[in-house]
This record gives C-alpha cells, sequence and structure tokens, in this order.
C-alpha cells in the first residue's frame, strides 16, 4: 500500500490574495477608512504645528514654513511615487499566493526605496537656498525656510523606509497596521511639537525636530508590523536587487514624475501669490495645510485602490477591476460634497482661529467656500492615477498629471490672477482641474476594456 505523503498548509488568507472575493466597495470602504484616519492625524498634527508656529507672534515664521512646506512636498512626492511601486509589485505576487517572491520583493523594495530617497536628499541639500528663493522666498523668511529644511531634509531616507513598510502592509491587507505607521508618527509629533517649540524655546526649531524624530517612530512601528506579526520580508541577494531592479523603477520612476507634477502645480500657484505679500503666502500655507486634512479620504482611497486592483489583476479577477473603480468613484463624490459643505460653513472660523489678516483671510475663506469643491475632480484624478500605476499603465498616469499640473494650472491662475487679483489665482487653480478629471476616469475606464479585451483573446 503506498503511503499518502503529507499536503503542505494552505496559506494565510492574507497572502492568498484578500481581495480577490467578497464585495469591492467594502474592501474600498474598510481600506479607505483605515488610511484616512492615519493621514488626518499625521496632517491634522501638521496643521497644529503650523497654529503653534502661528502663537509665536512673527508672520514670517508662517510664510517661512509654507515655503519649505512646498519644497519638502517634492521630497514627499518622491516617496510616494516609490510607495506605489512597492504596492504594484508585492500585491501582484500576493495576489498569485507567490509568499517567497513576495517576501523578496519586500526585501529589494525597502533596499531601493532607502537607497533611492537618500539620493535624493543628497542631490537636494546643496540647492535648498536656491529652490526656496525661486518659490519666491526672501529676506527673514528665505532664512528661516531654509533653517527649517534644512533641519527636515536629511531625515528623507527614514521618510521613505516608512513610507516602503507602510505600502508593503497595505499590500497585504492589512489596513489598520498601516495605519498604524502613520498614526503613530502622528501621536510622537502632537507630543513632540510642544515640548519642542515652547518647553524648550526652540521655535520654529523645535518644530522641524519634532517632524525628524517622528519619522523615527514611523520606522519602528512599520518594521514591526512587517517583521514580526507577518514576517513578510527577505533580505535580498544581489541577484534580487538586480531582478527587481528594472520592474520596481519601471513603475517607480513615472510614478515618483506623476507625484511630483502636484508640488509643481502648488509652486506655480505659490509663486503667483507671492507678489501680495507674507499674509497672502501664510494663508495659501494654511490652506496647504488644510487641504491634507479635510481630503485625506481621497488621498486614502488612491493609496487603497492600487493593492486592490493589484491583487485582483494578479488573479486575473478582471471583472472585479470595474467594480473596484465604481465602487471608488462613488466615494469621492459623496464624501469631496461633505466636506466641502463643512469648509464653506466653517471658513471664517478657520481664518480667524489661525489668526489671518488681509489678503491671508481672504485666501483661506474664497478657498473653503468656492474652490474645495474642485476636489471631485481632483480625486477623480487621484483614482484614475492610481489604477494606471497599478495595472501597467504608469505613462498614462504621468501625463494625466503633469496635464493638470501645467496646463491645468499656469494660464488658469495667469488670466485669474490678471483680471480678478488673488481670488481669481485661486479660482483658476480650481478650474483647472475639471477637465482632467473627466479625462482621467474616461481613460482609465478605456483601459479597463482593453484589458479585458486582452484576456479574452
Amino acid at each position: 500500500m503506498s503511503a499518502t505523503l503529507p499536503q503542505p498548509p494552505p496559506l494565510a488568507a492574507p497572502l492568498q490574495g484578500k481581495f480577490v472575493t467578497g464585495s469591492t466597495l467594502k474592501h474600498v470602504l474598510n481600506m479607505t477608512a483605515a488610511g484616512s484616519v492615519g493621514l488626518i492625524a499625521i496632517f491634522a498634527v501638521d496643521l497644529l504645528n503650523l497654529f503653534y508656529i502661528s502663537l509665536l507672534g512673527q508672520k514670517e515664521l508662517a510664510a517661512a514654513v509654507g515655503y519649505a512646506g512646498t519644497l519638502l512636498f517634492f521630497v514627499l512626492s518622491a516617496g510616494i511615487g516609490l510607495a506605489i511601486a512597492v504596492s504594484a509589485v508585492t500585491s501582484r505576487a500576493l495576489g498569485q499566493g507567490d509568499r517567497e517572491r513576495a517576501k523578496s520583493l519586500a526585501g529589494a523594495s525597502l533596499v531601493l526605496m532607502v537607497s533611492s530617497m537618500t539620493v535624493v536628499a543628497a542631490v537636494a541639500f546643496p540647492f535648498l537656498d536656491t529652490l526656496l528663493r525661486l518659490l519666491g522666498a526672501t529676506g527673514v523668511t528665505a532664512e528661516l525656510a531654509l533653517r527649517f529644511s534644512r533641519i527636515v531634509m536629511p531625515s528623507a531616507p527614514l521618510l521613505g523606509a516608512g513610507m516602503c513598510l507602510g505600502a508593503l502592509l497595505r499590500a497585504l491587507g492589512d489596513g489598520k497596521r498601516s495605519m498604524y505607521v502613520t498614526l503613530g508618527a502622528a501621536a510622537a509629533t502632537a507630543v513632540l511639537d510642544p515640548l519642542l517649540i515652547f518647553g524648550l524655546g526652540l521655535g520654529l526649531d523645535g518644530a522641524a525636530i519634532a517632524t525628524v524624530l517622528a519619522r523615527f517612530v514611523m520606522l519602528g512601528i512599520g518594521l514591526y508590523g512587517l517583521l514580526r506579526v507577518h514576517k513578510l520580508f527577505a533580505w535580498p541577494s544581489g541577484a534580487v536587487l538586480r531582478s527587481t531592479f528594472k520592474p520596481f523603477f519601471a513603475i517607480g520612476l513615472p510614478s515618483v514624475l506623476t507625484q511630483i507634477a502636484t508640488p509643481v502645480g502648488n509652486s506655480f500657484v505659490t509663486a503667483a501669490i507671492a507678489p501680495y505679500g507674507d499674509d497672502a503666502v501664510g494663508g495659501w500655507a494654511v490652506v496647504g495645510r488644510i487641504i491634507p486634512v479635510a481630503f485625506a479620504a481621497l488621498f486614502a482611497l488612491s493609496a487603497a485602490v492600487g493593492p486592490i486592483l493589484g491583487q485582483n489583476l494578479g488573479a486575473k479577477r478582471y471583472d472585479r477591476l470595474q467594480s473596484t473603480m465604481r465602487d471608488a468613484l462613488k466615494v469621492v463624490v459623496f464624501y469631496v460634497l461633505a466636506v466641502w459643505l463643512l469648509m464653506g460653513l466653517c471658513s471664517t472660523l478657520i481664518a480667524s482661529v489661525f489668526g489671518a489678516v488681509g489678503q491671508g483671510r481672504v485666501v483661506i475663506v474664497f478657498f473653503c467656500v468656492f474652490v474645495a469643491g474642485s476636489y471631485v475632480f481632483n480625486g477623480a484624478v487621484y483614482v484614475a492615477n492610481a489604477a494606471f500605476n497599478n495595472l501597467g499603465y504608469v505613462l498614462y498616469s504621468t501625463a494625466l498629471n503633469w496635464g493638470r499640473a501645467t496646463l491645468g494650472v499656469v494660464p488658469f491662475i495667469w488670466l485669474g490672477g490678471h483680471y480678478f487679483g488673488i481670488k481669481g489665482v485661486l479660482a483658476g487653480y480650481g478650474l483647472g482641474v475639471v477637465l482632467f478629471g473627466v479625462v482621467g476616469i474616461w481613460g482609465c475606464f478605456k483601459v479597463l476594456a482593453q484589458i479585458e479585451r486582452k484576456a479574452a483573446a
């Protein structure tokens, strides 16, 4: 009688593709909700940080944070773009149920992410002063912005590592622990900001140091989730790094270009607002902190959609790709309309809380009442970008975002500013995205149809 060979135990459910079964709307909502909590926390603390700075009573400080934030957002955008590559390559392996390959990809992705962010920081650091002045910073404001940037910029590799770990946890379907990565960083900043700014009297330097220390916390929480909880990590050999390099950067570099388009567009707006004075730039800095808090769910949604699409693509569940996109768009519309109503009702209160006066108050109130509604179309762009990046059409995403950041910003803010002043600049910023939101969604569903036709053939 022949002996029966023992069968290996089945893979844990998350490693077989958590998103390939069940309601796509439920997956979209659960992952978006988990991501939103962490993002809202970290952006809210960033907003609180600006509030603390405003209490110091020097208007140049708020403007300096605005300029530095615009510049540092380029680095953050590079990290976001590379994190998209991390999620895309790993989620496909998970959708196929290949644990060992997923572990190797996780290790290689972390090495490539940290190396890339180190290069970005090293290249940018010597030119910080020049870059800030190109944005329109002058005098004392430029000096303060430079000091802040010089403290924060060297921590870019820490930021990259934390973002990579969060992306890997999302690729696994562990939205909760991915949320803990950003939530932990936000909690650390909330404690350290008042302690360093007021308790130790470090002012602006204290805010910068708190940002750096929070990134260490982000790294620690992410490592615990990936290594201790999921054990999804294998230190990559040279061969694994070489084999991962091409697919990683084939997605990562266009994704970085896509993400950098957003701060490029914002820098055009900052430069257009700069002639109206430090009050106006300070108001725009407040708006720059309000946007991530108010629309955190849109950013979380774009990050949540990627792994869901990636796993279903890996599992060849093409029917679920379209339903995921439709569900994501429903979330965009209902969420933005609710937030826009709330912001409009609270516009003057927000301006008063931050002590905004003159043109700064005009910027905040006008954005909340009129421009915030355009984020329906921004949300459409984010969702379309997530689809393009994770379905292998990264250049479409790059073209869409750069079109939005240039053709959708420069002529609109120039015409608006020329005819209607600072309100015209803001209105142009909002109106320019409408066409690109519509084009992005149209292109996205065309791509999904094309994928289905190829699969059928």
